[in-house]
């Protein structure tokens, strides 16, 4: 079999284009595949489709799969048509997208690599520059985000991640609906206006298509929600991973006080004690067992107390309905000022203000569970990146890494 042949078969149907040549440079370990026409051809311009002849060509290259270990380009002389609407355009080729550098091929094997490991990484590995790995990436995120530019939103998480030192957002909204939670915009900040991008980018249509919004009661994130989702009081969650952070924090503040005073009487009884309070009695580590039932049933603890409020807080997620819920709410709260400790009761009022769209979790069951870990995952990658001193290249890679975007090139 010739090499044409082979080739050819290799790369499949290209018509109208042939491997009209081959050619090996042993030193330089490459292999080059000459495409080539018949010369009769009619193109369609790229932008209208109306037919023509071409007028002139360019010489172009793209880097395709490696064949044998060694590096495979595919050049060719790509015609140029003059369309009467759209001007000088070159037409395009069945092995890239307009104006590429790599064939639909060889990026589609590069994003399966640039997906697992880092850019430096893969770039060694596929024997490119970080620039041209990079610009693999923000040309699929462009892709994935213009594919998915009309696609329904229904179940979404907003949350705000911390990126860099002092108070440095980024707003990240996340979508549910794919079965997995997958990031659908990011903003810088976390104002309301931050949010605001993002409703408007729906459109009304898709705004009346929103089912569910999980958040954290930051009041910027809830004006802009109801401002622009219609009902969106009844649509607003507010997330249990966020208020039992709030308890979580209550709790720790009655312990910082209550230690610094035993302290002063040379009581010791809650040192070291901090991390134990943020368990839940039956997690417990089997070590620190004896010692945890001894503090929580010490009577004196103000801090024993505050961590009582919090595990009836727990309660609360198990009721059964709305109904109950807030009857459950009810019996919580008046434990809660009953404690007389200040850091419980300002949490315990913060609830009642907001109980609405704490309660609306027992009818629409969504939380921001999925955010948190995407959160983590955004982390990952700007411990992995070393920082990013780019903010467009960093929300880039957080489309490209976690924004369940169809990334490849169409074939």
């Amino acid at each position: 079999m010739k090499d044409t042949s082979l080739y050819q078969q290799i790369l499949g149907d290209t018509s109208p284009w042939h491997v009209a040549a081959v050619r090996l440079d042993a030193a330089a370990q490459t292999v080059e595949i000459e495409m080539a026409l018949n010369g009769d051809e009619l193109w369609g311009c790229p932008e209208c489709g109306r037919k023509m002849r071409g007028h002139g060509s360019d010489r172009r290259k793209w880097r395709h799969l490696d064949s044998c270990q060694f590096k495979t380009f595919l050049v060719a002389d790509v015609p140029r048509v003059i369309c009467p609407d759209h001007g000088a355009r070159t037409v395009k080729v069945p092995w890239s997208e307009p104006r590429g550098r790599f064939t639909a091929l060889f990026e589609r094997f590069a994003i399966d690599v640039l997906q697992a490991c880092s850019t430096k990484q893969a770039a060694g590995l596929l024997r490119i520059s970080w620039d041209e790995a990079d610009g693999i990436k923000q040309r699929a995120v462009r892709r994935g985000l213009a594919r998915r530019a009309d696609e329904p939103v229904r179940r979404l998480c907003v949350d705000e991640k911390a990126v860099g030192r002092g108070q440095d957002y980024v707003t990240v909204v996340s979508s549910l609906d794919a079965g997995r939670a997958r990031v659908l915009h990011m903003g810088d900040g976390r104002k309301r206006e931050t949010l605001d991008v993002f409703w408007l980018g729906l459109g009304a249509e898709r705004q009346e298509g929103v089912e569910a919004v999980a958040m954290d009661m930051w009041q910027p994130f809830w004006d802009s929600t109801v401002t622009h989702v219609p009902q969106g009081v009844e649509k607003i969650v507010h997330d249990p991973y966020h208020l039992a952070t709030y308890m979580n924090k209550a709790v720790d503040q009655v312990r910082r006080s209550e230690h610094a005073a035993l302290a002063y009487r040379q009581d010791d009884t809650l040192k070291g004690s901090r991390m134990l309070w943020l368990y839940g009695e039956e997690n417990v580590p089997s070590k620190w067992v004896i010692r945890f039932r001894k503090l929580i049933e010490n009577t004196r603890l103000k801090t024993a107390k505050a961590w009582a409020v919090k595990e009836l807080w727990r309660d609360f997620w198990k009721s059964p309905d709305e109904d109950a819920a807030a009857a459950t709410f009810k019996e919580w709260y008046r434990e809660a000022m009953a404690t007389r400790l200040e850091p419980v009761k300002k949490v315990a009022r913060m609830f009642k203000a907001h109980l609405r769209n704490i309660l609306t979790y027992f009818r629409l069951r969504i939380s921001n569970g999925p955010a948190e870990a995407i959160n983590s995952r955004i982390s990952e990658l700007v411990l992995q990146s070393c920082g990013y001193r780019n903010r467009e290249r960093f929300k880039n890679d957080v489309f490209f890494y976690l924004g369940g975007l169809e990334l490849y090139p169409a074939q």
